[in-house]
């Protein structure tokens, strides 16, 4: 992995350096999601903003935290996790919005991906697409134990579809060669659309690192419905939890010296 670097020590596209970015870092698309995700926390300072990738810093409930937004699509979610995990970040959330597929996810639910069908294209540029693009479990139970602590329940659980395009790539054209993908994936069981986390999952695993995503539900394909926004709040205070479950557990795994996150060593 040889991001490009700067004289000045950053990194090309993200703008940011060593130091500048938390190990545990939040990820939305949109670059006005960065300014709400911070909101919650005890402090937070700008570090940077060039192109679609604004980052800020700061703490939440006292564990050093980041968020940075990738823009939309694939190839953006490639370079902000090539790019931060050159300068220390070692966990990835994807906090994002999507379009349900399924009846009974519902506008303002929440959707936590634990796999992601790899129809993103950029994936397949670092490994063929048979590799799978999995959750690490430890942000999975992250997230979910979140989303209960926080009492927010209108959460599901299962594989969600990343798409390259968000009109052909989703079956919103009728005369295309994938007209017929949305009915192939309702089929089989996936929740949602959405443009990023097939190739956040993909790189994290191939660079050993974790990532997990938590999106929340705009729209629903099967009703027509479209409400932007819904679920948003909820979504970000969610991945704002995760971090602080994850740091509790890293901590864990440290004081026993263990690698890997079991159950009795959270209740312990």
């Amino acid at each position: 992995m040889m991001p490009h670097t700067l004289a000045s020590g950053k990194q090309y596209h993200i703008a940011c350096k060593k130091g500048d970015l938390a190990g545990y870092l939040l990820v939305p698309g949109d670059p006005d999601r960065v300014l709400k995700i911070a909101k919650f926390w005890d402090s937070a300072r700008e570090v940077s903003c060039h192109r679609e990738f604004r980052s800020f810093s700061g703490a939440y409930k006292g564990v050093p935290i980041s968020t940075i937004s990738s823009g939309i699509g694939p190839a953006c979610m490639a370079i902000v996790v090539n790019e931060a995990s050159a300068i220390g970040v070692h966990t990835f959330i994807r906090v994002g919005s999507s379009g349900a597929i399924q009846r009974g996810v519902e506008c303002g639910d929440l959707v936590i991906s634990s796999a992601a069908v790899r129809l993103d294209g950029t994936s397949n540029c670092y490994i063929m697409p048979e590799y799978p693009a999995t959750a690490s479990y430890e942000v999975l139970l992250a997230l979910i134990e979140a989303a209960e602590s926080l009492g927010i329940n209108n959460y599901h659980v299962d594989v969600t579809a990343t798409t390259s395009d968000f009109y052909a790539g989703q079956s919103r054209l009728t005369k295309t060669k994938t007209a017929n993908i949305l009915q192939i994936l309702q089929e089989a069981a996936v929740l949602n659309f959405e443009m990023e986390t097939a190739v956040l999952y993909t790189l994290a695993a191939l660079y050993d690192l974790r990532a997990g995503a938590i999106c929340a539900v705009y729209a629903n394909r099967c009703t027509g419905e479209f409400k932007p926004g819904e679920g948003e709040e909820n979504a970000m205070k969610v991945a704002n939890e995760a971090v602080k479950i994850l740091n509790e557990w890293d901590e864990k795994k440290k004081e026993r010296g263990k690698k890997w996150l079991f159950p009795s060593l959270i209740r312990a």
